[in-house]
């Protein structure tokens, strides 16, 4: 499928029958391709950028693993095709990864709203993050939820620096207690810049 492909349609999925036969194949493609679009941020959070291929391979993983079917479908489309950046824009995924539970509930606790103050820099320029507006990942008791998923709206001329061989990334957070941040690797940029139209 052509990297410009911004929805997922039920004529690009794979029969379970089929996908079965391929899967090992497809999993470790989905592997590649997700190293140059990975980055961690801070001792907890790993940004994973999506795209039309990452997000298929989701669809296909749910429909393979719950059995759904037909059913399942239209589901699995409203839940991941608004994570497929639109031309203007990168989306990640944000996991909080933190594998003591007890260490999770605490730091989690002290988050709340931690996807409001995501941002990428270039060369200065700072792209705020726009939480997905699915529902609300912040509990009413201030509670972080471990997965975020955040859209990072491009003006034009920030598509262009990004592109740019020269140019210099930063991917951050500006919450009080987590107030880290990663300066993204030429290969990771390179990768994420085929999202822009």
């Amino acid at each position: 499928m052509p990297m410009e492909s911004r929805q997922i349609v039920e004529s690009d999925i794979v029969d379970i029958a089929s996908y079965g036969a391929m899967r090992a194949e497809r999993r470790r493609r989905m592997t590649e391709l997700k190293r140059v679009r990975r980055l961690e941020v801070g001792p907890f959070a790993t940004f994973y950028f999506e795209n039309y291929e990452t997000m298929l391979h989701q669809v296909q993983e749910m429909l393979f693993i719950e059995k759904g079917g037909a059913a399942q479908l239209p589901d699995e489309l409203r839940a991941y095709n608004p994570l497929i950046p639109q031309g203007r824009e990168l989306v990640a995924t944000v996991m909080f990864e933190i594998d003591d539970p007890v260490r999770r509930a605490r730091t989690l606790g002290r988050l709340g709203g931690v996807e409001e103050t995501a941002f990428i820099e270039v060369d200065g320029s700072r792209i705020a993050g726009a939480p997905e507006e699915d529902q609300d990942r912040t509990t009413a008791d201030g509670k972080a939820s471990a997965v975020q998923f955040i859209h990072f709206p491009f003006a034009p001329e920030q598509i262009v620096r990004f592109c740019a061989a020269d140019a210099r990334a930063v991917v951050g957070f500006a919450h009080p207690d987590y107030s880290h941040m990663a300066v993204m690797p030429g290969a990771i940029r390179l990768a994420l810049a085929a999202d822009f139209a």
